[in-house]
């Protein structure tokens, strides 16, 4: 598939919103910015994480494109391919995340020599490793070995229940997806009760799905004009700024990405040029999951540091954050390339091997 550039810069710009988002939250780092600039400081800790809404509707619009290939022509989603699609997808985001957290654990057995440190995770449990492992950390309530790894839970029982729906609504999937988006935006969202699953969070999520089948069709301003409808109803019901940014990047998407699907069929082309700018993007994005996954490191190493240098200026805290920045940025492009990747490829072998054909239509 062709890459998107509008989705590589909004995954690029809302990884780094959640590195400093941690920045601002954890540890002596936090609290030296927050006295060196409070404002700053505020607005990454509360907004910071936000960021995490837009990767909500990427995943849904990703999830959308990549089941689209099965869903052309009348054709219907069988058992095996959905049991399929959902195992890649779990293996594609567990194995990195394993990896990841034994790095954490290794940084954090360091940093509880050298301080003591509410945020710093103790040692683990084999029952910790097991549910982390299943991704169940979240649903089962168990404390979680590094900062964030509650989304990639979430993002595993999305998928899920994505797939689900569209194999067993068939060529009603679009409506059984825009239903359960209305349960989600009109009530399950508006309950922090929910917030530990899939419901919680399927509203946004498939809006971007909407998003993307809404840009896929002529009729693409009534798609949008629904989007926008639910989006505004929602928000009048119960305004919550994660629902207002969820239904801007869903309306950018599906705008954009109509745009490049016509210049696609009118001209040909639809694939990012080679200039420098794309290409950077293409390679932040890139290693935007591993960014997610090892910068917790890099923020109990530059804490711990910190602490034990006994700096106490703006200066001295600038700089740091300046190099636990960097630090993250560096340890996520070796991550991506030679941990991420090399185990994408894999598993994508694997089951090339062991699974053929998609079974019959079911």
């Amino acid at each position: 598939m062709s890459r998107n550039l509008l989705v590589d810069g909004l995954k690029v710009v809302s990884s780094q919103l959640i590195v400093f988002h941690h920045v601002a939250a954890y540890g002596p780092l936090s609290d030296a910015w927050d006295a060196a600039a409070t404002r700053s400081s505020d607005w990454f800790f509360d907004y910071g994480k936000i960021a995490v809404q837009v990767f909500l509707v990427i995943g849904g619009f990703l999830a959308a494109r990549g089941l689209m290939p099965r869903l052309q022509n009348g054709n219907r989603l069988s058992l095996r391919h959905a049991m399929r699609q959902v195992g890649l997808r779990y293996l594609r985001l567990v194995l990195p995340l394993l990896a990841a957290l034994t790095l954490a654990m290794v940084c954090a057995a360091w940093a509880r020599t050298q301080a003591s440190y509410a945020f710093i995770p103790e040692a683990p449990t084999w029952g910790q490793w097991l549910a982390h492992a299943l991704l169940l950390h979240n649903l089962l309530g168990v404390d979680s070995l590094s900062a964030g790894v509650w989304y990639v839970a979430i993002d595993l029982h999305l998928y899920m229940l994505f797939v689900g729906l569209v194999y067993l609504c068939r060529q009603w999937a679009r409506w059984g997806v825009a239903l359960l988006m209305l349960a989600s935006l009109f009530y399950f969202n508006r309950d922090t009760a929910f917030d530990v699953g899939p419901l919680y969070f399927f509203g946004a999520y498939a809006l971007g799905a909407m998003a993307y089948w809404a840009h896929r069709t002529p009729a693409i301003r009534w798609h949008l004009a629904f989007l926008l409808t639910v989006g505004l109803l929602a928000l009048w019901v119960d305004f919550r700024s994660r629902i207002a940014v969820a239904v801007g990047v869903a309306l950018l998407l599906g705008v954009c990405g109509h745009w490049k699907y016509r210049t696609q069929n009118t001209t040909g082309t639809g694939r990012i040029g080679t200039d420098r700018l794309a290409s950077a993007l293409q390679t932040l994005s890139n290693t935007s999951y591993a960014l997610f996954l090892v910068h917790f490191s890099a923020v109990m190493v530059a804490n711990t540091l910190y602490g034990q240098l006994g700096l106490n200026d703006p200066l001295s805290a600038g700089t740091i954050i300046a190099l636990c920045w960097a630090l993250s940025m560096g340890l996520s492009v070796l991550f991506e390339r030679w941990v991420e990747r090399p185990l994408y490829q894999l598993q994508t072998s694997w089951f090339q091997r062991n699974t053929t054909g998609t079974g019959p239509k079911t």
